[in-house]
This record gives C-alpha cells, sequence and structure tokens, in this order.
C-alpha cells in the first residue's frame, strides 16, 4: 500500500494565469501554485509536489471546469511522465498564440518594468502539409530535431522528469522530411550517444548527425539521398556519406548551414520573423547595419540589398564559414568571429541599425554597454526567452533606447517557448 501517497491532501484550484514556463497558476491560501497541463480559467484538484515556501507545485488530479481551450492531445507521448518536449499539446493552438503575447506582456511588466510596451498578436505558424497525424495548425513544423538514446538503444526525447529518456514511436513536431527519415531508421547501434535530424525545407535537402561515446563511426547503408555526419566528442564534424552541410532557401537566398550551425528550427516562422525585422529597422538604403549573434547570415544577408553596409559578428567557427559562403558575390558583407562582448567595444566605426539574436541567456552586459555606445538609431532584439529580453530592454532603456513594440512570433508551437522581435529607438 502506497501509505506515502494516501497522506498527500488534495484541494480544489482555480487557475487565473499562464506563468513564463508553460504551468497555469492560481494561489491557495496565500501562496502562489503552478499547475502543468492546465489553462488560465479552469477549476482543478491538485495535489502539491514540491512546497518551495513562497510558492509551491502541484500535479493535476482532476479538472472539475475545462476550459473551452482544452483539447484531445494527438501524441501518444504528451502528459506527465512522458515525453518533455511539448507542454501545450492540451490546448487549442488560437489559445497558444494568444498565452504567449500575454506572457511577453507580463514579463516586460514585471521584470523589465516596462509596463507600457505594445505587444501585438503573436503571429502563427504558416500551414505546413501535414503527415500522419496532422491536426488544426502549428504542427510538422521542426526542419531539426535531437534525438537522445534510452538505456535499450531506442530513440526518444528527454522526459518531463529531466532525467531519464523517453521512447518515442511518432513525433508530430517533425516536418515531413525528417518523418520520413524517422521512419526509415533501422538503428543497431549500441555504442550511439545521439543522433539528430535536419532538414531543407524549401530544398529537400536532408541529413543525419550521429555523435557515439567512443567517436567510432557506425556501419551505414543508405537508400535515400541523405548526408550522413559523425560529430566528434571535440565537435568536429566527419563525413560518412554525401555533404557536411544542407542547403536552404529563406527570403529569396540560399544558405548553407554546416552540421554544428545554427539555424532557426521552423523555416516557415523564420520567414515571417525576417520580414518582421525588415520592417521595423526600415533601412533607406545607405545605412550601416550590424548583425551581432548573426549565425549563418540569415538577417545580415537578407537585408544586404537594402543597406550600404553589413557587419555580422558570430562566436562559432563553423557559422562564420557558412556566412562567408553565403556572402561570397556580396561585395557590402563583412563577417567577423568572436563574441559579440568582446568585438563591439573595439568596432571603431559608426553603426546606424543594428539586429541582435542573441542566445537564451539574453546579451552579456559588456555587449549591452558598447551597443548603447555605439548608439544605432533603431535596434531590433530577437529573443527566444521573454524574460532574458525584459532584463535586457530594461537596461536599454536606461541607456537611453525606448522599446517602441513587441512582435512575438511563433516559432514553437506546442511548446511554451517564445520568439519575438523587440524594436528599439533612440529615446
Amino acid at each position: 500500500m502506497d501509505t506515502i501517497g494516501l497522506m498527500r491532501e488534495c484541494f480544489e484550484l482555480q487557475l487565473t494565469d499562464m506563468a513564463h514556463g508553460g504551468d497555469a497558476l492560481g494561489r491557495h491560501e496565500g501562496k502562489v501554485v503552478f499547475v502543468p497541463y492546465t489553462i488560465p480559467g479552469e477549476e482543478v484538484v491538485v495535489d502539491i509536489v514540491e512546497d518551495k515556501g513562497s510558492y509551491a507545485r502541484a500535479q493535476l488530479v482532476e479538472v472539475l471546469s475545462p476550459s473551452p481551450h482544452r483539447v484531445d492531445p494527438p501524441c501518444p507521448h504528451f502528459g506527465p511522465g512522458k515525453c518533455g518536449g511539448c507542454q501545450w499539446q492540451h490546448m487549442a493552438y488560437q489559445a497558444q498564440l494568444e498565452f504567449k503575447a500575454a506572457v511577453v506582456r507580463d514579463q516586460l511588466a514585471r521584470l523589465g518594468r516596462l509596463p507600457e510596451v505594445p505587444v501585438k498578436p503573436t503571429i502563427p505558424t504558416p500551414p505546413i502539409p501535414p503527415c500522419q497525424g496532422g491536426r488544426e495548425g502549428g504542427w510538422h513544423y521542426r526542419n531539426h530535431v535531437q534525438f537522445a538514446v534510452d538505456d535499450d538503444g531506442r530513440l526518444g526525447f528527454v522526459a518531463t522528469d529531466g532525467r531519464r529518456v523517453q521512447a518515442i514511436e511518432v513525433c508530430y513536431l517533425l516536418h515531413p522530411l525528417l518523418d520520413e527519415l524517422f521512419a526509415a531508421l533501422d538503428l543497431e547501434l549500441p555504442g550511439l550517444a545521439r543522433l539528430s535530424l535536419r532538414a531543407g525545407v524549401n530544398t529537400g535537402d536532408q541529413m543525419i548527425i550521429f555523435e557515439t561515446h567512443d567517436d567510432e563511426p557506425p556501419a551505414l547503408e543508405s537508400d535515400l539521398p541523405v548526408s550522413c555526419v559523425l560529430l566528434l566528442s571535440d565537435g568536429t564534424p566527419v563525413n560518412l556519406i554525401g555533404d557536411n552541410y544542407i542547403t536552404e532557401v529563406i527570403a529569396g537566398r540560399k544558405f548553407r548551414i554546416s552540421a554544428t550551425s545554427f539555424f532557426q528550427v521552423n523555416t516557415a516562422a523564420a520567414q515571417e520573423l525576417i520580414r518582421v525585422v525588415g520592417e521595423y529597422l526600415a533601412p533607406a538604403g545607405d545605412e550601416v547595419l550590424l548583425d551581432a549573434y548573426c549565425g549563418v547570415g540569415t538577417f545580415a544577408l537578407s537585408l544586404a540589398d537594402k543597406v550600404g553596409q553589413v557587419i555580422g559578428v558570430e562566436e562559432a567557427t563553423g557559422a562564420v564559414e557558412d556566412a562567408r559562403l553565403n556572402a561570397a558575390e556580396l561585395a557590402n558583407v563583412e563577417f567577423v568571429e568572436g563574441s559579440v562582448e568582446a568585438f563591439l567595444p573595439r568596432l571603431g566605426r559608426p553603426i546606424d541599425l543594428a539586429v541582435l539574436d542573441p542566445p537564451r541567456q539574453g546579451c552579456q552586459p559588456e555587449a549591452l554597454a558598447a551597443l548603447i555606445e555605439l548608439a544605432p538609431r533603431r535596434l531590433v532584439y530577437v529573443s527566444c526567452d521573454p524574460a532574458t529580453l525584459a532584463r535586457d530592454a530594461r537596461k536599454l532603456a536606461a541607456g537611453g533606447y525606448q522599446l517602441v513594440e513587441v512582435q512575438p512570433v511563433d516559432m514553437f508551437p506546442q511548446t511554451y517557448h517564445i520568439e519575438s522581435a523587440a524594436l528599439f529607438g533612440r529615446s
């Protein structure tokens, strides 16, 4: 008999808001309680699983009054104790879009102390032709996925407990090109540590990236026109079949993307993001544009024909090599390898416009201080985390910038992750 379970107390809770991190929250006896797999507006029965003093985390026991936005999740791997890749499959897609804008607004108000900033409605991921299991919207969008391997050698994702691997048979987030690869895999690789799939959704390019515990290459046979790469433990990619890169076409330009290079995981939403960034910067044709954390040059090259000069800065060697090859025919583009915080203080020339696309942890303080000193008249901060966006927006505001508005773009449907573009102008 589970005596510990009998001692736990369940109680009813009215959920009022959506928290950054994907849990709805309510208040019980003066304490904020976070509950995953729920929706604001619902009345639920919950059980506390972690008490942190000022707040608590609970598990859902029963939904007494379901939200009109609640739907049946299509994936058999979704839910408590299962795959940790998605958090919002129980919620209609339109509601996901609305909650994401609300979370951005809340983070800017609470962490950034910018309560009056307009946050526009979230731009949805454009529809993608469905494969098996297709639903209303926000599915089959990922052009890149990394699988972990469980103790039995099966592919899967990290489970909701953050420790074990949940083996999967299907994933409805995979683009059809990746779904095709996943279905064709027949693996017996005892030394496999991780496996990634990548695709250029507008070119048809496909790639499989292997990582093994001992850096030994697997024995491969393939009937598909797919590139295969072994990624060594030191980060070096080794060609096994085909090329060590894929190509993608976006914003009318062709990009080479190496096995280790960053590229947005949602090509259709990335196209929308590029459009928003261009509209926010509104170049007149003769400006100097800084693209910080430029990756393979997505923003830099998409805007190169609209400005006088582009300077891209990127720390990852492989991505810089890709960016330079992608810009081979453009005389007004320069890519610099190095960290943004080290390069900007010694840039030594004025810039008019800037776009920043930092990693999830946001910008280093030195990078923001140098950017404020350079004083571009307009900058766009592309963020994948509203909390770090709010933190950095507050610093930019203190340095003389006004946050004009924020446009969320749904790069990660069915999850709580939020991509957004924030427009800043000199006060």
